[in-house]
């Protein structure tokens, strides 16, 4: 298997090519460089997958293999960063999911990108975020990953501020940069704790079942917590911040501020997922040495999910809407593996983690890319502007739809499958994380038939036009159905939102490479297919024809309302600490100091050896008649001196 090295190369020189060689293509050659080099990644990650999940059971167990590895820098006799490439379920799945999207994106930009200045610097920013990812999945030691981690932080930082003379992205931009590094701090502390005490990096080393690694920290505490669960604790803050967890989530839905086709990319497969797969890939350690910190996770994961879904249920711009509902499901994932077990039934948590992260992957991407295709055609982001839009785009609607039933867990699509999975690992867990669950997957059937009977139904788009006083909002064309690039990405996206929950996923992903067979419950399956069928009612009855509903919900829990408009302040709140009291009480009088006192200090000393030394250059003047006048009264004054004493 070493032509997986070729998943990885391809796409970083696709990168070097069109972003740092000095040429000027036209668009479509830059366009069709970058796609076609993302379809040969495709094809070489689904035969990767193909082979892998055909060939490689012993004893019914799918092993770990490492196509290549070589080692870069040795720190000591055990502890060594090695360069490798490791394939186990987990890795060959994510190389489906990323390669999978990427592609899609790329065909997708060939149209909605067309025109758009720096095409070209696009497509090779897709190029390195794609190739980033692939290398962070496929990492055989967590300093590697690590590597890849900030390069996909870099990326995305490029992507997010792509329209960079566009003040509001650049601060975006910013926001994302600054927040997750803030957390890659915390991830890199526990990486060197953990190292320090199990002298090595190496994922297989650490993770195998009966690793005795971690002796060497047995009886080492802080703070009344063993030492390994203050390192696995920062990792999972490296993740929480990648994956927008609570309180760690505002930068994504600002992240917006990108084209929608990496807002697709960022919130469906590759970047918000990372944690996720960050936590999946230690699981092994959460459960055996650190559980308080895996029902962390969980509890976390089940406050966001809720925090997420409330604010996502009254957001107008399209893409927030969707940017909360990514919170909200990554919540779910994070949730699913903090109530795992290990083995067997027990690890339904962890399988169901994983398959819900494929699943969502698919639809989320054809729901952002659907939401690119709709503000392509009436050119805003505001849902108060669109209504009808099912005559005029037909596609559109109904792979949207798709998406829309697949996310609110409605047989036989693909988000039923892998939500039913997670409740009920929720539910034998601990029934509060279940009802909790339940009721955030009824806000999100909720939440996303509101968007979509707000964008395809409602009031007629152009007569909303006309009550401005012209057509399209000023744009001089009716709505149309998006072009054969955008167009083909969604509908593949919803044949395999279609079928991907019939996948017998247990079988390929699982917490110990065994089989697992899924098996509905029924009673949990009953009780979410109910309660998803009564939003999507309740949504039907508030939105599907224009009501004074809303407007009246709004009065009644108008404190809630303003709240969940406002995200709950949580972004003011960060700026009055972060302006108010670090910078202003902090920073600021540091600064002062700085430069009031210590250059102050130092510039004295400087004026003082300036004004001395012109006060005594005199001294040396170069004419010798002076120095033997100071040589001869030098030694008057000595021999006088020797005379009297």
């Amino acid at each position: 298997m070493q032509y997986t090295l070729l998943i990885l190369v391809l796409p970083l020189l696709s990168f070097i090519v069109l972003g740092l060689m000095d040429s000027k293509w036209k668009p479509k050659v830059a366009g069709t460089i970058g796609t076609t080099v993302l379809g040969i990644v495709t094809a070489l990650s689904y035969y990767t997958a193909w082979e892998y999940f055909t060939t490689q059971k012993i004893n019914g167990v799918f092993e770990k293999v490492i196509p290549m590895n070589i080692e870069w820098i040795r720190f000591t006799e055990f502890l060594h960063i090695d360069l490798g490439i490791l394939l186990d379920p987990i890795s060959v799945m994510m190389l489906v999911v990323i390669s999978t999207v990427s592609f899609m994106v790329n065909i997708y930009s060939l149209s909605y990108m067309h025109g758009e200045k720096g095409f070209q610097r696009y497509y090779a920013f897709l190029s390195l975020f794609t190739f980033s990812m692939l290398g962070l999945v496929l990492a055989t030691n967590i300093f590697q990953m690590y590597i890849f981690w900030e390069l996909v932080g870099v990326s995305s930082f490029l992507l997010i501020g792509f329209y960079y003379t566009k003040p509001s992205a650049v601060a975006a931009a910013k926001k994302a940069f600054i927040v997750t590094r803030f957390a890659d701090l915390f991830f890199l502390v526990g990486i060197l704790i953990l190292s320090f005490y199990t002298k090595t990096f190496d994922f297989g080393v650490l993770t195998a079942e009966h690793t005795t690694v971690f002796a060497g920290s047995a009886g080492a505490t802080f703070l009344g917590f063993g030492v390994i669960s203050w390192a696995m604790a920062g990792i999972f803050i490296g993740g929480a911040g990648k994956s927008a967890m609570f309180p760690l989530q505002i930068w994504l839905p600002d992240a917006m501020e990108g084209p929608t086709p990496v807002s697709a990319l960022i919130h469906a497969a590759t970047m918000v997922v990372a944690g996720v797969f960050l936590v999946a890939r230690f699981f092994p350690v959460y459960y055996f040495q650190t559980p308080e910190v895996l029902h962390g996770v969980a509890y976390i994961g089940a406050f966001t999910a809720l925090f997420a879904a409330v604010i996502a249920c009254v957001q107008t711009d399209i893409k927030r809407v969707l940017a909360f509902s990514t919170i909200s499901q990554i919540a779910f994932m994070m949730v699913s593996l903090g109530v795992s077990g290990y083995e067997g039934h027990e690890g339904t948590g962890f399988m169901a983690s994983m398959f819900h992260l494929f699943t969502h992957a698919m639809f989320k991407a054809l729901l952002f890319l659907g939401a690119g295709s709709v503000i392509h055609a009436v050119h805003s982001n505001e849902i108060k502007d669109m209504g009808g839009l099912r005559k005029y785009m037909p596609i559109t609607n109904w792979t949207f739809l798709i998406a829309c039933l697949a996310i609110a867990g409605i047989p036989p699509f693909s988000g039923f499958f892998s939500k039913d999975e997670i409740l009920s690992a929720s539910y034998e867990f601990s029934p509060y994380i279940g009802g909790i669950m339940t009721f955030v997957a009824a806000l999100t059937a909720f939440y996303m038939f509101r968007l979509y009977y707000s964008i395809f139904w409602g009031k007629d788009y152009t007569i909303k036009a006309a009550a401005h006083g012209h057509d399209d909002h000023g744009h001089g064309h009716t709505p149309h159905e998006s072009p054969f690039a955008m167009a083909f990405p969604l509908v593949f996206l919803a044949a395999v939102t279609c079928v991907a929950g019939f996948i017998p996923f247990g079988k390929l992903v699982s917490s110990t490479g065994a089989d697992y067979i899924i098996h509905i419950d029924p009673t949990v399956a009953i009780m979410s297919v109910v309660i998803a069928s009564i939003s999507i009612l309740v949504a039907t009855l508030m939105y599907r024809k224009p009501t004074a509903t809303p407007d009246k919900l709004a009065k009644t829990f108008s404190g809630l309302y303003k709240g969940a408009s406002n995200r709950f302040y949580l972004d003011e709140v960060y700026l009055f600490i972060t302006k108010k009291i670090i910078f202003n009480s902090v920073s600021r009088p540091l600064a002062w100091f700085d430069r009031h006192v210590i250059d102050a200090t130092m510039d004295g000393f400087a004026n003082t050896t300036q004004w001395i030394s012109l006060k005594i250059k005199g001294v040396q003047s170069g004419q010798v008649q002076q120095y033997a006048y100071v040589f001869l009264l030098g030694t008057l004054i000595i021999t006088a001196i020797v005379i009297i004493f």
